[in-house]
C-alpha cells in the first residue's frame, strides 16, 4: 500500500470519533486474531465496531472520510452475505510489510460470534469453492477480488488474496507473527483497554506525524527527529466526554524535547489562522515529554468535539 493522503491514522481518529455516545467497552485482540497478524506490523488498528454500527451518524461519517483502502475492505465484507454488521464485535485492521519486501499491504480481522455453520451452507448452495492455503479454506467474497477465512466461529480474516495467504502463513508458523513482535505485544498492553487504540512502528510514527505536523514537517529540525522516532500509540475514550491520549517514544529525551517544541510551534500557528472554535480545542490540547516520549493529550464535551469535526482544522488533517 502506497502512502496516501488519508492515512490509517486518520482512520481510526475518524471512525474513534462517531461513536463518543456508545462505548464502554475494551477492544482487545485474541490468540486467535493475533497470531494471524504479520509480525511486520506497521499500523494495527482496533475498535468496537459494534458500538459504529449502533451510531447512524457515526456510519455517515465514516462514508464521508474512510480511506479508499479501509473503505474497499468493509465494503466486501459487508457485501458478502457474512451479516458482519449483526454479529462481529471487534475490527481490526493491519498494515504489514509483506514477506517479499514489494510494499504495504492491509489485512482485516473481525472477531464475534460468526454463524459460520449457516455460512457454509450459503457457499455450497452457491457452489462458491474455497482455495486451500494448506487446511484453510479461503472463499471469495464476491467479484472484487477480496476473500475470507474462517479462522472458528469467533474469528474470520478478510482482504486481497495475497494478504489473506501472508496472514494465513504467519497463523500457520511459515512466517513470525504478531507474537513474535514483542515491541509491539509490550505497547499493546498499555493500550488494549481502550474502546479505541491503535500501535505504529517507526515508518508508521514517520508517517503520521508528517501528517500531524504540515509543513513543519519539511523544517531541519524534523528531519532530525524523524530519523529517532522508535514507535507511538494512541487511544481514545468517550465515558466523559471525548479524550484523546497519543505517546510517540524517541530514542533519547532530548529529541522527545525537540519534537514536543516543533508541535508546539504548530499549535501557535494554527491558533492564529483558525476559527474561535479551532483555538478553542488547541487551548486544549497538551503537547509534553516525558522521558523520551512526546505525549499529545486532547480533550473536550462531546458537543465541542461534534462542532470540531465539520471545522476547516478537522478537515485539513483528514484529507
Amino acid at each position: 500500500m502506497n502512502t496516501t493522503k488519508r492515512t490509517l491514522f486518520t482512520a481510526a481518529v475518524v471512525m474513534a470519533t462517531m461513536l463518543a455516545p456508545n462505548f464502554a467497552s475494551a477492544a482487545q485482540l485474541s490468540s486467535d486474531a493475533k497470531s494471524a497478524t504479520p509480525k511486520e506490523v506497521q499500523q494495527l488498528i482496533v475498535v468496537d465496531y459494534r458500538a459504529m454500527q449502533n451510531s447512524p451518524a457515526a456510519m455517515d461519517l465514516k462514508d464521508r472520510v474512510l480511506p479508499p483502502e479501509l473503505k474497499r475492505l468493509e465494503t466486501a465484507l459487508k457485501s458478502s452475505g457474512l451479516k458482519v454488521d449483526a454479529d462481529a464485535d471487534v475490527l481490526a485492521f493491519a498494515a504489514f510489510r509483506d514477506s517479499k519486501g514489494e510494499g504495504t499491504r492491509i489485512v482485516g480481522i473481525a472477531q464475534g460470534q460468526f454463524h459460520t455453520r449457516e455460512v457454509m451452507a450459503n457457499f455450497t448452495k452457491n457452489k462458491i469453492k474455497p482455495t486451500m492455503i494448506r487446511n484453510n479454506s479461503v472463499y471469495p467474497m464476491g467479484s472484487n477480488g477480496m476473500s475470507v477465512v474462517f479462522l472458528n466461529q469467533t474469528t474470520m480474516v478478510f482482504g486481497d488474496k495475497d494478504s489473506v495467504k501472508e496472514a494465513m502463513d504467519a497463523r500457520d508458523g511459515i512466517t513470525s507473527n504478531f507474537l513474535a513482535n514483542g515491541d509491539m505485544v509490550n505497547e499493546m498492553a498499555v493500550v488494549d483497554s481502550k474502546a479505541v487504540w491503535s500501535l505504529l512502528d517507526a515508518k508508521g510514527t514517520q508517517t503520521m506525524m508528517k501528517g500531524v505536523l504540515g509543513d513543519a514537517s519539511q523544517l531541519a529540525d524534523y528531519d532530525t527527529v524523524k530519523n529517532r522516532m522508535k514507535s507511538s500509540r494512541y487511544t481514545m475514550d468517550f465515558q466523559n466526554g471525548v479524550k484523546f491520549d497519543m505517546a510517540v517514544v524517541m530514542s533519547d529525551t532530548l529529541t522527545a524535547a525537540t519534537a514536543a517544541t516543533l508541535m508546539k510551534g504548530v499549535s501557535i500557528l494554527r491558533k492564529n489562522s483558525g476559527t474561535p472554535l479551532e483555538k478553542s480545542a488547541l487551548d486544549q490540547t497538551t503537547i509534553d515529554s516525558n522521558a523520551g516520549t512526546l505525549t499529545v493529550s486532547y480533550s473536550s464535551s462531546d458537543s465541542q468535539f461534534a462542532s470540531l469535526l465539520t471545522s476547516p482544522l478537522f478537515q485539513s488533517v483528514v484529507k
